[in-house]
C-alpha cells in the first residue's frame, strides 16, 4: 500500500505558510480544515494553504508537495487513528467514533492519490466555485538517474487545471509591497 509523506525541498513552506508541516510528516488533503470559511474572503497565508497546501497530520501545518511512499497496515491504521484524535482535538469533532469515520475517508481519499510509483511528488490546486472546494492535483516524478533535492529536477507528467496567473505570494503575504 502507499500513503503520502511531506516532503522539504527548499525553505519556501516556512515562508507561505503560518505552520510548515515536518518533513516526512503523514499528509492528507486537508480540504476539510475550510470547509466551513469563505474561500473567497482569505488572505495572506491562509489564502496560500487553501490554495496549494497538503495538511501534515502530526505537525498540523501545511506543505507545497507531498511524497508517495510506502506504507504498511500498521502506518495506515496509525494515520486513521492520530488524524481521528486531532479532528477531535484541533476541529472539534464530537468524539473519537465519529472522528474514526471522517479520518478513514480522508486517508481511503490519500490512497487513492497514492496510486503513482514510489517518490512521486504531488501538488494540489485548490479552487472554490458555487460553495464547493475542487482540488486539482499534479505529479512530478524525478528525471531519470537524478535523486530528489533540487525542485527544477522534475518534470510535470499531469496537469489537470490550468494554474492561476493571477497567484502572487506577495499579494498573499499580507505585507505592504509597491509594484
Amino acid at each position: 500500500m502507499k500513503l503520502l509523506r511531506t516532503i522539504v525541498l527548499d525553505p519556501s513552506d516556512t515562508f507561505v505558510f503560518d505552520v510548515a508541516a515536518e518533513p516526512g510528516d503523514w499528509a492528507v488533503s486537508g480540504a476539510f480544515r475550510f470547509c466551513d470559511q469563505d474561500a473567497a474572503s482569505l488572505k495572506g497565508k491562509d489564502r496560500w494553504a487553501f490554495r496549494g497546501g497538503f495538511l501534515g497530520v502530526k505537525s498540523w501545518g501545511w506543505s507545497t508537495l507531498v511524497q508517495v511512499v510506502e506504507a504498511s497496515e500498521q502506518d495506515r491504521a496509525a494515520l486513521v487513528e492520530l488524524l481521528a484524535s486531532r479532528l477531535v482535538e484541533r476541529f472539534g469533532a464530537p468524539d473519537m467514533a465519529t472522528a474514526r469515520i471522517a479520518a478513514e475517508e480522508e486517508v481511503a481519499f490519500t490512497e487513492s492519490l497514492s496510486v503513482h510509483p514510489v517518490d512521486t511528488l504531488i501538488a494540489v490546486n485548490r479552487t472554490a466555485r458555487d460553495g464547493e472546494i475542487r482540488e486539482a492535483f499534479r505529479t512530478l516524478q524525478r528525471r531519470e538517474g537524478l535523486g530528489h533535492g533540487k525542485a527544477f529536477t522534475f518534470l510535470e507528467t499531469a496537469d489537470e487545471a490550468e494554474p492561476d496567473d493571477k497567484l502572487s505570494l506577495i499579494d498573499m503575504s499580507g505585507r505592504p509591497h509597491r509594484r
